[in-house]
């Protein structure tokens, strides 16, 4: 069935899911929201050193999330088993982040605090996050940084030896900590060193190359994994008091995205089956300093660091069709259009603003390059400014990595970006304590919803990260491992014999359907209809299509696959198969989480709720919640159930950047 005639009638956003109870997080305290983190450590039961080594806990992921939470709870005596389906922790995604990491310190006496942060994280995310969960992010961003110091994370420094800031977007100071631009590659060394100094002192065992595929539940609760050796193609069952799921983000659902080409939403997924609350899917970011598609046979994008935005300057033709060098074009036959809309943030309003922005002037006729869809973000003042030396200094090797891609030298011409799908918001629901509704599961990271609402702030991720593994997870896990250790569990238990059945079986229908389209070929095909449908705007007909579409392709999908090969052996093309399958039911809950979510607010984008000068409009009467949605059963309508989001500190308004 082709996009032209493809039938929807059947399809509203009443029809598509069931409204089942609300969901309450029980664990975040009351009172002064200041006390409130100190007041729930206080509260969360401990677990004397003794007994931590009788109690273990799996991690799924080495991340800055992942590898920072092993490390701390290897450090403090429990009994760790990690797993990744890199060679190595190093190639974890959270390597590729490069601006920076926020923190409250506020060294450059520009009227920053812990309060500022909040502020401008539940304003950034169009508030549609938790006050509690965002407070404390805010708290602990001052502690990150001693203990990344204390690491020998080199950070810039200022001439006189302090640590240096510079801005991000939707903030008005210098808060952002940075090494040059490859900020995550140094954060995620350090904790990699962590990770590694519990290996060597055997506290955690670590495992690489294995991908989970299954969850096993034990009366309710999180026991165990399944994972298959990548390399032998081995299934494997691997057993604990608790599991924690630190595996990233989902925007590979889109195909074309920033994440590295393994990242996928197949962990928190089949968590997700087994009855895990998935939040907010909707909500994805894009992010607009990305380098533009070049052509039909690219299977990843290009970020360019948002600290770009510091010293660059956003700018297209005032006329279309304007085909001039670019720096032929005088100054006024430019429109600086970040800093005539905005002109309190200019180029540095939030990622959501800026990407609508981008989108804008090109579908008018303005964007540049070869497709016509891009801007430029020009440095020629800067260099001016500051002198070429300088400008190298903070961003060379980002000037670097877009000339080795390009062609094109950025130090004389101006960098052509375009918007692409960058990060999640969305993930799986976790209370205050990180715990999702299912006894046992943690949630860290990326792969959690918590934190950022609509819209995630530059350099807030590895801020988030950090604070989960290294301060959150540690102090929360104990109140839930303090009843254990638990009775144990083998291989032979019927959960993870059913489990593992699942698994084999599963792997078995990829591998004989014998079909006639490869893997990679339905996952573009389904990237498009996201991007087309559910990326940077949306509409309720766009969307009931996009479901319709979708649903059809997923038939497809489990007749016509392909996959050559077999399990004994290495065999990606089965490892794609599986996430892409994943992908599909993923992809069908964003657009029913986004249709249903009849307003605009931060990455989320109605067309039918705006504001007459085409910003996002908020619906607060009726969507101030989070929407966490509970699996049913395959072909089975998902059920929603609403966790009321209350401002206690902060005025619901809308939002300017103005």
């Amino acid at each position: 069935m082709t996009e032209d005639n493809v039938v929807v009638d059947s399809i509203d956003a009443d029809s598509v899911y069931v409204e089942g109870d609300p969901v309450m997080d029980t664990k975040a305290p009351g009172g002064p929201i200041e006390q409130r983190w100190d007041k729930r450590r206080f509260s969360a039961r401990l677990v004397n050193p003794a007994n931590r080594r009788k109690l273990s806990v799996i991690m799924i992921g080495t991340g800055l999330a992942g590898a920072s939470a092993a490390a701390t709870l290897g450090e403090a005596g429990y009994s760790v088993k990690t797993f990744c389906y890199q060679d190595t922790p190093r190639r974890a995604h959270s390597i590729a982040a490069q601006g920076g990491i926020n923190a409250a310190k506020n060294y450059r006496n520009d009227g920053d605090s812990i309060y500022r942060l909040f502020y401008d994280t539940v304003k950034g995310g169009d508030f549609r996050a938790r006050e509690s969960n965002v407070y404390r992010l805010a708290q602990i961003s001052v502690e990150i940084i001693d203990q990344c110091v204390a690491q020998g994370v080199p950070f810039a420094r200022e001439y006189g030896g302090l640590l240096d800031n510079r801005s991000f977007g939707g903030v008005q100071v210098s808060r952002t900590f940075y090494a040059r631009g490859q900020t995550g590659q140094q954060l995620l060394i350090g904790a990699y060193q962590a990770l590694e100094r519990q290996i060597a002192a055997k506290t955690v065992e670590m495992h690489t190359r294995h991908e989970m595929l299954e969850l096993i539940l034990v009366d309710g609760r999180a026991r165990g994994v399944v994972v298959r050796d990548m390399v032998t193609g081995e299934i494997e069952t691997h057993f604990a008091d608790a599991v924690v799921l630190a595996s990233g983000g989902y925007s590979n659902v889109f195909f074309l995205s920033t994440n590295a080409m393994g990242c996928n939403v197949t962990a928190t997924w089949r968590a997700h089956r087994k009855g895990a609350y998935f939040a907010n899917p909707c909500f994805t970011q894009i992010h607009p300093t990305c380098i533009p598609v070049t052509g039909d046979y690219q299977s990843k994008l290009t970020l360019m660091s948002e600290s770009l935005r510091n010293d660059g300057r956003m700018w297209v033709p005032k006329r279309g069709e304007d085909k001039r060098d670019p720096r032929d074009i005088p100054e006024e036959d430019r429109d600086y259009f970040l800093e005539r809309m905005y002109p309190s943030f200019g180029n540095l309003v939030p990622r959501d603003i800026a990407s609508r922005a981008v989108k804008k002037v090109c579908d008018e006729g303005r964007g540049v390059g070869p497709s016509g869809l891009g801007v430029y973000l020009d440095f020629a003042d800067a260099i001016k400014r500051l002198g070429k030396r300088a400008v190298e200094a903070k961003y060379g090797n980002l000037f670097d990595m877009y000339a080795q891609i390009t062609g094109e030298n950025p130090y004389e011409t101006p960098m052509r970006i375009y918007p692409a799908v960058h990060y999640t918001m969305g993930g799986a629901w976790v209370d205050y304590d990180l715990e999702s509704n299912i006894p046992g599961l943690y949630v860290t990271g990326e792969a959690n919803f918590s934190d950022h609402g609509a819209n995630r702030l530059g350099a807030s991720a590895l801020m988030q990260g950090l604070a989960d593994g290294y301060f959150i997870l540690p102090n929360t896990i104990n109140d839930y491992l303090a009843d254990g250790p638990f009775d144990k569990v083998d291989a032979s238990h019927p959960a993870a014999v059913e489990a593992v059945e699942a698994v084999k079986s599963r792997i078995d229908k990829f591998l004989t359907t014998n079909g006639t389209r490869t893997v990679d070929s339905f996952h573009k095909e389904l990237g498009h209809i996201m991007w087309e449908y559910c990326g940077m705007e949306r509409s309720e007909e766009g969307l009931r299509k996009a479901i319709s579409l979708i649903r059809d392709l997923k038939r497809a999908f489990w007749a016509d696959v392909k996959v050559l090969g077999t399990n004994e052996e290495l065999n990606q093309a089965l490892e794609r198969a599986g996430r892409v399958a994943d992908f599909f039911e993923l992809g069908e809950l964003m657009c029913i989480d986004a249709l249903h979510r009849r307003e605009s607010c931060g990455g989320h984008f109605r067309a039918e709720s705006q504001t007459p000068d085409g910003e996002a409009l908020r619906n607060d009467d009726e969507f101030a919640y989070v929407a966490a949605w509970e699996f049913a059963g395959d072909n089975a309508k998902p059920i929603l159930h609403k966790e009321p989001l209350v401002y206690e500190y902060i005025e619901l308004k809308q939002r300017s950047y103005k």
